[in-house]
């Protein structure tokens, strides 16, 4: 447990101030460019996955810092759930808590990410794509769990 828990305060803290200084130039520094399939543009996300909930700009990152919070105590209650899942736990953390920092600090998530070639996909970040990979990963094992168990209930049948 202790092996797994450095690796992930390591990954947490490696992703988390990646993604805030890449954020704090974009708000910061102009970093803005624009290209011909896909643009890098500040743009601020009051919402969540695609502007859903805006209309809680003002609560919504208490009531994700509350979910957070409960994951947490979850998590310490359940230390197998983490040591089995830390890799995707700690990229969840990292990609949650640095966009509820956004929200604190800049008053919104800040986005970047703008795909434009063919169609117009909605504007998103570094932390956005570890948090759909960390969602991946849980969705990988989960799946892979399912068929070992599977397999063994065949094998004992």
């Amino acid at each position: 447990m202790r092996k797994e828990l450095k690796i992930a305060l390591t990954i947490f803290i490696v992703i988390f101030i990646i993604d805030q200084v890449v954020k704090y130039g974009f708000s910061n520094l102009a970093w803005d460019v624009d290209g011909p399939y896909m643009s890098l543009k500040l743009a601020y996300n009051y919402g969540v996955a695609f502007s859903m909930f805006s209309f809680l700009e003002d609560y919504l990152k208490y009531i994700q810092l509350v979910i957070v919070l409960v994951a947490t105590l979850y998590l310490l209650k359940n230390k197998n759930v983490f040591k089995e899942y830390y890799l995707p736990i700690a990229l969840l953390y990292a990609g949650g808590l640095s966009n509820i920092l956004d929200r604190f600090t800049y008053g919104g998530v800040v986005d970047y990410f703008y795909w434009h070639y063919l169609f117009e996909f909605a504007i998103f970040n570094i932390a956005d794509v570890i948090i759909d990979l960390a969602v991946v990963i849980i969705i990988f094992k989960q799946i892979k769990q399912s068929r070992e168990e599977k397999k063994q209930k065949e094998i004992n049948s």
